[in-house]
């Protein structure tokens, strides 16, 4: 049976390990917990900045964002090409159109920064969800060979309560 596991992790793992990694690896597998709660390892290293970035990125890829800076454009519009007579900024509207590229510029990195953690926090996922099919691959192993026993001492009682009938 041992030497099944071993096997499975060296396949799995891809690499030459010594012997007493491999032990160290298959204890530490099959007799320890190893899953973790990845947002909240996660969560609880997040800077203030990196708070501030995913809140920002939150609001800023909402409907209700969309929906409400476009009710501010058509003010805006409104406002400088129809209401006011001396408009703050008249037709072709270039300080709306600098207010624009300005929240474009620094929305922009925001949001990557956001995207970057994220796509950090779904490695650390990938790699939870490896180590933990990792361990059920070998609690199998355990159980199927556990069964196989269980099997042949069954067939070896049945064979001699027949022998002890005759």
């Amino acid at each position: 049976m041992e030497k099944k596991k071993k096997e499975i992790v060296k396949m799995l793992l891809k690499e030459n390990l010594e012997e007493k990694d491999e032990e160290e690896i298959i204890n530490l597998l099959v007799d320890s917990p190893i899953a973790i709660d990845v947002d909240k390892e996660i969560d609880s290293k997040m800077t203030f900045g990196d708070k501030v970035a995913d809140k920002l990125s939150e609001i800023a890829g909402s409907w209700t964002f969309i929906i409400g800076f476009s009710i501010f454009l058509l003010f805006w519009i409104i406002l400088n090409g129809v209401i006011l007579i001396k408009a703050i900024d008249p037709y072709p509207f270039i300080l709306l159109n600098l207010l624009l590229s300005c929240l474009a510029a620094l929305q922009a990195p925001i949001i990557m920064m956001s995207q970057n953690r994220q796509s950090k926090k779904d490695t650390i996922r990938n790699k939870n969800d490896y180590r933990t099919d990792l361990k059920s691959e070998l609690i199998l192993e355990q159980l199927y060979d556990q069964l196989e026993k269980v099997l042949h001492n069954q067939k070896e009682i049945l064979s001699y309560l027949k022998d002890e009938k005759k």
